[in-house]
């Protein structure tokens, strides 16, 4: 009887030794992480991150103790692997999608995006999918509307990714007001201006800076952040249009403010500015001559 143990035995012990090393080293430092890091975005990515190192960790062991096994069977797992492309084929694409995601700056957890038709925020970044709790469709605005969706990964190489907080956190607006001809419109332009910087006076600065940065990084012309309003007279009265910079969560609540101001302060003009409507003035009916006759048919 040999003493020697058996060559895959001691392979055995090796590997599922070294995976044990390796589980509780890497949930060590996933708990250093969440108590040293203070950022629960950055809390997040990390512990994802040091997880991910830890499946590839385990992927090297067990090539490095069974690699002489594994390199006879490159060819039988060569022609099996076409096969499993072939049939996993959304699967790889969506791992491919979480690499380009994860690397690639595509979006991260918290940011306002639309992904396969899908518009809402990201909640959580997996290996297959993107969880989105959605904004929109039967609710007005950019508001929740109550669903989570979990959209493929491989949404990235097939449509565009529209992403509205990624490089710069805020989005231009406007909101048009018709003014009755007679009126002040210079008064009228003078409110807009006062209104807008009222509002979303406080944002101007810093959109102006995260814009400077865009600006820096991209091949993209500047552009004013600061409250415009331009003026069109047409057949039924005059249009004011006023644009703005808005923090992308708060289009709603910001417009219904301005809205609101803007028809406190026209009220005050005691009309030298009002708002404008449709209205239809009938000068003269035409005459309509009716005539009635019978039409006589031979039998």
């Amino acid at each position: 009887m040999s003493d020697s143990l058996d060559p895959t035995l001691v392979k055995l012990i090796v590997t599922v030794a070294g995976v044990l090393v390796i589980g509780f080293l890497f949930q060590f430092i996933q708990r250093y992480v969440a108590r040293r890091v203070r950022d629960s975005e950055m809390r997040y990515r990390a512990r994802r991150f040091v997880g991910s190192l830890g499946y590839v960790a385990y992927a090297l062991v067990i090539v490095t103790v069974f690699g002489n096994e594994l390199s006879g069977l490159t060819v039988a797992l060569g022609v099996a692997g076409v096969g499993v492309a072939f049939a996993l084929q959304e699967i790889i694409a969506s791992i491919a999608g979480w690499a380009a995601v994860s690397f690639g700056h595509f979006y991260q957890t918290g940011d306002r995006v639309q992904l396969g038709g899908i518009m809402g925020d990201v909640i959580d970044v997996g290996i297959l999918r993107t969880t989105i709790m959605e904004c929109g469709e039967w609710v007005s605005a950019d508001l929740y509307n109550g669903r989570v969706v979990r959209v493929a990964n491989s949404f990235v190489f097939k449509e565009p990714v529209f992403n509205y907080s990624a490089d710069f956190a805020f989005l231009w607006d406007e909101i048009t007001v018709p003014v009755k001809y007679g009126g002040d419109y210079r008064l009228a332009r003078e409110i807009l201006y006062r209104v807008a910087d009222e509002i979303v006076g406080e944002y101007t600065a810093k959109a102006s800076a995260e814009w400077k940065r865009v600006v820096s990084r991209y091949l993209v012309q500047d552009e004013s952040t600061a409250p415009i309003v331009t003026l069109v007279a047409n057949d039924n009265w005059v249009e004011f249009t006023l644009r703005y910079v808005v923090d992308y969560k708060k289009r709603r609540g910001t417009k219904d403010r301005i809205f609101t101001r803007i028809l406190e302060e026209f009220e005050r003009t005691e009309g030298r500015v009002a708002i404008a409507s449709m209205t239809v003035h009938i000068v003269e009916t035409p005459v309509f001559d009716v005539r009635l006759g019978r039409r006589n048919s031979r039998s």
